[in-house]
């Protein structure tokens, strides 16, 4: 049902790369890719989001952040974002594309939804993150 996904986060530095090539790993016969609503574009993984992601065996090393735009948003079956505003955010860019945009942490069992951006912050806030994101694209990836 679902052969296209495309994760969405604000930067495409930390987030979205780190649970695309998750993803990536759980699912091969699907087609996974990322994009941020404020990219930095051209730009790698964050050091720190990389290294966490490596440390666990996730191989993030190609990734060069690009901006999210209508035609992403209409080549992809299902679309996942980081927290309501983003979800809304796509909604903007394309009504279409709403019925298909999910949270990323829909299935976490604890607490807020939303996958927290650590971006600027400490050593811990990544740590917590990567764990949402490894919890969060196991759920998905048994569902897929």
């Amino acid at each position: 049902m679902f052969e296209r996904i495309l994760v969405v986060c604000a930067g495409n530095i930390c987030r979205s790369p780190v649970a695309e090539a998750m993803l990536r790993q759980r699912c091969p016969q699907k087609t996974v890719s990322s994009a941020g609503l404020g990219a930095l574009v051209g730009q790698g993984v964050e050091p720190t989001a990389r290294r966490l992601a490596e440390a666990d065996g996730v191989d993030v090393s190609a990734h060069v952040a690009r901006q999210l735009n209508q035609e992403l948003l209409q080549q992809n079956d299902l679309i996942l974002v980081m927290s309501d505003g983003q979800r809304r955010a796509v909604g903007e860019l394309s009504s279409a594309a709403l019925g298909k945009t999910m949270l990323l942490g829909h299935w976490l069992e604890h607490g807020t939804k939303d996958i927290p951006d650590p971006y600027r912050k400490s050593e811990d806030a990544f740590q917590h993150v990567h764990g949402l994101l490894k919890q969060s694209v196991d759920t998905w990836s048994s569902k897929l």
